[in-house]
């Protein structure tokens, strides 16, 4: 492979990496830290994009992609969680992505499924059943042969979160913080920060309009820190981002969320900016 051929194939796997490991826990539609009661389905499937045609190297210094290059990811997930008992729930995650990255010499697409997470969410404690302790384990499968949709490996995750609501300026609120650990499986797989904190405001008395703000971030490490355009040995990388989220309730059982955000910063990631759709249904109460 030459040189050109090289430097192209390192920005778009940097990028793709970007998209599939970008945090679960920034998900709009899930329940979060707040509990699904038994026998009750929750279904969330989520439409997201992702472009970048800035990005940080590992000194943290951004500059263009390559000869004009861009990226683009369109992504189609179901997230699904189905209430056990009181205290404990099912919960599942089904992603699909296509990739494109296009420079001044070259075009290259890439899709498919990529990682599924199926786990289990239990209830810890909560205070006056306003605020909820919860921690959650999850398994990583990946559904996929082709390196340039991730890592090819098994893991698993650990998760806490505590959420809660209430009342602020005569508005209802509500809060989530969560901060999920991953450990991948094989030769040097990386460890994995995933966190998040978000906070919302309801603005009507019928509580069909919200807006939330959220921070959230990813930070990876192995002892390989050498990088790769091979994303799957690209171990070593980090970033935080900002959004923004207006929701919309239709009814008990159907809600819209609609998101946009931008990465703040970032060590080995491009400077991306995402915007989602997530539909919330409740298929039987």
């Amino acid at each position: 492979m030459n040189l050109l051929k090289t430097t192209h194939l390192k920005y778009l796997l940097i990028a793709i990496g970007l998209v599939m490991l970008m945090p679960a826990s920034g998900h709009a539609g899930g329940a979060g830290g707040f509990p699904v009661r038994p026998k009750r389905l929750l279904l969330s499937p989520s439409f997201s994009y992702f472009y970048a045609n800035k990005g940080w190297d590992s000194l943290s210094h951004k500059t263009p992609f390559a000869n004009g290059g861009q990226f683009q990811s369109l992504g189609v997930s179901l997230y699904a969680e189905y209430g056990l008992s009181r205290k404990l729930t099912l919960v599942a995650l089904l992603p699909y992505v296509r990739n494109t990255y296009e420079d001044n010499t070259a075009k290259t697409v890439s899709s498919g499924f990529t990682d599924m997470e199926v786990g289990l969410r239990y209830y810890l404690a909560n205070i006056n059943y306003i605020y909820y302790f919860t921690i959650q384990g999850t398994f990583v499968q990946p559904l996929y042969t082709d390196l340039s949709l991730g890592y090819k490996q098994q893991g698993a995750e650990i998760k806490l979160a505590f959420a809660g609501s209430g009342k602020v300026l005569g508005k209802n609120y509500y809060f989530t913080l969560e901060n999920g650990v991953r450990q991948y499986f094989g030769s040097q797989g990386p460890i994995q920060d995933r966190y998040n904190g978000s906070f919302g405001l309801t603005l009507d008395r019928k509580f069909k309009h919200q807006i939330s703000a959220s921070i959230s971030g990813f930070y990876s490490a192995s002892s390989f820190t050498k990088f790769s355009p091979i994303q799957a040995t690209n171990k070593n990388f980090a970033f935080n981002q900002a959004s923004l989220t207006y929701g919309y309730t239709f009814s008990r059982r159907f809600s819209v969320f609609l998101s946009g955000g931008h990465f703040i910063n970032g060590r080995n990631t491009g400077d991306g900016t995402t915007a989602s759709a997530s539909f919330l249904f409740k298929p039987f109460r």
